[in-house]
């Protein structure tokens, strides 16, 4: 191996291990909030985002908003789902994902055999301590208005999520009647903030 080659090899690889860090980092940091469905990886999503509004704009329940300046410059005007006041409608013609010119957002490529799935945008769990079916009222909201078969089904009159079919849509956390409610909503990720605080010195925390 010549000198060139060694250079542009060693090179390479430092280049990779910079990318791998730079793309933990924003992993770590997109916890905090969950992105429209259909986002592609979050460091790829912030390069082909433009902060054009075209994907707020376009959604008719007005579920996606813009993060606030205050998370720093490199996300201020992305789009995030307001899952915590709202549940995503899971739109058949995904009009968010179509507004997208630049395809942050952008539908996976199916054949006319398949069935396109639906996104995994986050994930859902219920209180049984507060959920009032599991304290002994009825109810049953919550799994009146889930748009995905067999996500959210009564079992022996209780509320039971099925964490392989459920993809995180918030309408279940919308419908809960309870306040706090007995649904909460995290995104896919929330753990890499852990990861993150743990891996961080004393002098840094």
């Amino acid at each position: 191996m010549d000198r060139r080659e060694f250079f542009r090899r060693s090179f390479s690889k430092a280049s990779e291990t910079v990318v791998k860090h730079v793309d933990a980092k924003v992993s770590a940091r997109a916890a905090r909030w969950i992105r429209p469905p259909y986002a592609i990886v979050e460091l790829e999503f912030l390069l082909a985002c433009t902060r054009c509004n075209a994907c707020i704009d376009a959604c008719p329940h007005d579920v996606i908003f813009p993060l606030a300046s205050r998370l720093g410059v490199e996300v201020a005007g992305t789009p995030s789902l307001d899952l915590l006041h709202q549940g995503c409608h899971l739109c058949e013609d995904w009009p968010c994902v179509n507004a997208c010119e630049t395809k942050a957002l952008s539908l996976p490529e199916v054949n006319k055999a398949q069935t396109l799935s639906f996104p995994n945008l986050a994930h859902a769990e219920i209180d049984t301590k507060t959920c009032l079916p599991y304290l002994g009222p009825e109810c049953g909201a919550c799994v009146e208005v889930c748009p995905v078969p067999d996500a959210l089904t009564l079992q022996l009159e209780k509320p039971v999520i099925d964490q392989v079919l459920c993809v995180g849509c918030g309408m279940c956390h919308e419908a809960c009647i309870l306040e706090p409610k007995a649904v909460r909503i995290t995104s896919l990720h929330s753990h890499l903030i852990e990861d993150e605080h743990s891996n961080e010195s004393p002098d840094n925390v």
